[in-house]
């Protein structure tokens, strides 16, 4: 009894709102189109509350609605306090944030502060007088013999530095596309700007930001040359700007001068960061609430922005990763799990490699997975319905203008073109970026006419949420379960603040626990053979319409999941 008293003192104590959350990522330009010019909007997003709240979520992450002239899709912002106006206005963000409150939903938006676009204010007058206070609000170099300050190739390919116009022998630097120049943030004054527009967002009521390519802020000050790891001649930016020495300064300063101040949540996009540095990042002093792990999301590729680097995996690879980064979280923190976002293919064509189940099965069976993991679940739009990649014929069929670069980057390294088209379809942003499949119509639903601005996944008669409400063995349906369960059950003390614990099992079965008052077991066959697991108890999930038994055993068949209460009766 006296353990009993002390764990429940500790969950009280550690309990935060965004711990119970179950986050919904949406994608506006996609989700939903309210006025027929073929672009999601703010107002579509507010016509689909009631989707949302059917579905039982009770926090929305919005993908960037700033102003923005949209060379990535609105991760390139050129006024932080403005909405662009394909999206709509700020009174229609207002009515959002109020009509998703009264829902019991909360709003998140994403914060990018590593980088502006190059039609910000700032950067106009930075370009247009090299005496300008605004010069030093973004990092310009001159360059070597004519040629650029260093090696460094960017995320998206080519040189981080671009030529500044009227300039002999002048650069400016960018992380990513030559039109999101980096923010300086050595500069304190361009600190100070950073953190008074993040206050004022969470003035507005929103309940805090999911953080943008964080890691990248801090810049090694000698900006000499990386060393050449590919054909082009050039070196990865990542080895010079990711999470380097002195980024601790930065990221301590961010929260202190905005997260703490509110009753808000922070969830940092944090790749590079090694797992003993994660109590740094979300310990009881860290810079974030939560951050996302990608040790394992990148499984499929050698590098998360080379996708010609293929790795051949198997389910044990990807048990050690998701076990490993569990572990880490656990010992330091609070993750933010997910299978799917903006930057990622579609879980249920790149986890389930038998197409045959590339369905609801396959689709139920992941979502089992991720879903009672501890931390914060964060799905994303289309994953509760199952939708799936797209195959694109032509390198011109695609928008995402990471996947254009890797098509190039591929041919450069001596694959064909045929070779280069396979990568990139099968990694391409623009898979979870495809309108949202609302019905088996033409357009899906998406939008009253027949516009689109990318072309549809063309599933939508197979896969759509108007025939998923409502149906009992439906992916939809099964989400809502696994919330119900997670947020609403008896066992939601285990689920949420609950111990984890890998299980033994074979190779191909991902098997873990949740303890707390109760000890919940989950269990994901992730092959298309049968496999025995050794658990008794009641049984709380199933993928299946039943759980055989052989010889005494529990046996799951091809990718099965269940959940189990342990020690409870056996069915």
């Amino acid at each position: 009894m006296e353990m009993i008293l002390k764990e429940r003192q500790r969950l009280n104590e550690e309990q935060n709102f965004w711990k119970e959350e179950v986050v919904y990522q949406i994608y506006p330009k996609s989700f939903y189109d309210s006025n027929g010019d073929g672009i999601g909007d703010i107002k579509g997003i507010t016509r689909k509350l009631d989707y949302l709240e059917e579905l039982g979520v009770t926090m929305l992450w919005i993908c960037p609605i700033f102003t923005s002239p949209m060379v990535d899709n609105g991760y390139d912002i050129a006024d932080y306090k403005g909405i662009q106006a394909e999206f709509g206005t700020m009174e229609d963000l207002t009515e959002l944030i109020e009509a998703a409150k009264a829902r019991g939903i909360k709003l998140i938006l994403d914060l990018v502060v590593n980088h502006s676009s190059d039609e910000h204010a700032w950067f106009k007058a930075a370009l247009a007088d090299s005496g300008s206070s605004y010069r030093d609000y973004y990092i310009f170099k001159s360059g070597e013999a004519g040629n650029p300050p260093n090696n460094w190739r960017s995320i998206f390919g080519g040189s981080v530095w671009e030529p500044v116009p009227n300039e002999d022998n002048m650069y400016y630097f960018h992380t990513f596309d030559k039109k999101q120049p980096d923010l300086n943030w050595e500069n304190p004054a361009l600190r100070q700007e950073i953190y008074e527009m993040i206050n004022w967002w969470l003035e507005k009521g929103i309940a805090g930001f999911r953080i943008d390519s964080i890691t990248f802020v801090k810049k090694d000050q000698d900006y000499g040359n990386a060393e050449v790891d590919g054909s082009d001649g050039l070196g990865s930016v990542k080895h010079k700007t990711r999470n380097r020495p002195g980024i601790e300064k930065f990221l301590a300063e961010l929260n202190r001068e905005t997260f703490q101040k509110y009753e808000c949540v922070s969830v940092g996009e944090a790749p590079g960061v090694p797992y003993d540095q994660y109590d740094q990042y979300i310990g009881e002093n860290g810079y974030f609430n939560m951050i996302f792990d990608f040790h394992y999301a990148d499984i499929d590729v050698e590098n998360g922005s080379e996708w010609f680097r293929r790795t051949n995996w198997q389910p044990q690879d990807l048990k050690k990763l998701l076990f490993k980064s569990q572990e880490a979280v656990q010992a330091s923190g609070w993750g933010a799990n997910f299978l799917e976002n903006h930057d990622q293919p579609r879980s249920l064509s790149k986890y389930i490699t038998d197409e045959r189940y590339q369905n609801e099965i396959g689709a139920k069976a992941l979502g089992t997975l991720f879903f009672f993991l501890r931390g914060t679940p964060f799905i994303y739009q289309g994953q509760e319905i199952g939708m799936k990649n797209f195959q694109r014929k032509t390198i011109e069929d695609f928008n995402d203008v990471s996947s254009i670069d890797n098509y190039h980057r591929s041919l450069l390294e001596g694959f064909s073109e045929e070779e280069a088209l396979n990568f990139v379809n099968q990694r391409s942003r623009d898979n979870n970026r495809t309108p949202f499949q609302w019905d088996s119509s033409t357009n899906a639903g998406f939008s009253d006419s027949n516009k689109s601005w990318l072309k549809l996944t063309g599933d939508q008669v197979e896969v759509n949420a108007d025939d998923q409400i409502g149906c009992p063995n439906s992916v939809f349906s099964y989400y809502k379960q696994m919330i119900q369960l997670r947020n609403h059950s008896s066992y939601r003390d285990t689920l949420i603040y609950g111990q984890f614990a890998p299980l033994n099992t074979t190779d191909a079965v991902i098997g873990y626990e949740r303890s707390g008052d109760e000890t919940l077991q989950v269990f994901v066959n992730l092959s298309n053979q049968e496999q025995k697991i050794e658990s008794s108890g009641e049984l709380l999930l199933n993928n299946y319409s039943e759980l055989k038994e052989q010889d005494g055993a529990r046996v799951l068949q091809a990718y099965q999941a269940v959940v189990i209460r342990k020690g409870g009766n056996h069915d």
